[in-house]
């Protein structure tokens, strides 16, 4: 089942001779269950293009459909509520509360929508990314790779269709990096969770299901499907 689509989507900044086509008509899907790595250099239009998936910013044209759902159809309003039940994001700086301890922050979106938390769900998320006992810890209290495990179980306590991840270990060791890596591979297979993570870094990268390489706005190779 197809959970991600991109259609022609393109981003341009400025007009004329000084246009910039951060994004110039990409294409690709993302099955149910998939943990997809999108690979490209500094400039190549990664970052853009993971923005747009999120909704986090409006394409100059093209569509986005998630679970079915053009998401540019939305008015802002609706887009933020849609963005909040079905889009989970791990950022590569945590954007953890910073008054809020681990538990509250975990909570935080479900709480956000009005929602009761599924406590013995999020158990299993903690227990899987080995946070029990840190649970009353304040952000600064904790390494960063405590953190981004943090903001990991943050992103799947809500079920979202698809979890958004950016650069997620770009502020890690290696050691952490790999040791974070692992973790959301476990946690897309035991959780069926769909993942599209965006990265720099080929060794990450390898650890995904599918690679897509994106340069100058384009898919330059991997399988779009």
């Amino acid at each position: 089942m197809t959970i991600l689509k991109t259609k022609d989507l393109k981003k341009c900044y400025g007009s004329g001779d000084t246009a910039v086509h951060a994004l110039d008509g990409v294409n690709f899907e993302v099955e149910s269950g998939e943990f997809v790595a999108i690979i490209g250099t500094s400039g190549s239009g990664k970052s853009t293009l993971l923005h747009m998936l999120g909704g986090l910013d409006r394409p100059t044209s093209g569509s986005v459909t998630v679970d079915g759902k053009n998401i540019f159809t939305l008015k802002d309003e609706e887009l933020t509520i849609f963005r909040r039940r079905k889009i989970g994001f791990i950022f590569q700086n945590y954007n953890l509360v910073p008054v809020l301890n681990v538990y509250e922050n975990i909570v935080l979106p479900i709480e956000l929508d009005g929602n009761e938390p599924d406590k013995a769900y999020i158990e299993k998320i903690v227990n899987t990314l080995g946070l029990e006992n840190k649970m009353n810890n304040l952000p600064n209290n904790l390494s960063g790779g405590q953190q981004q495990r943090v903001a990991i179980a943050r992103a799947l306590t809500a079920k979202p269709t698809i979890i958004l991840a950016d650069e997620p270990t770009g502020n890690l060791d290696s050691k952490t990096s790999l040791d974070v890596m692992g973790l959301l591979k476990v946690t897309s297979q035991q959780f069926r969770q769909t993942i599209v993570m965006i990265t720099h870094n080929e060794e990450i990268a390898q650890m995904a299901d599918r690679i897509i390489r994106i340069e100058d706005g384009k898919i330059a190779s991997g399988d779009p499907k």
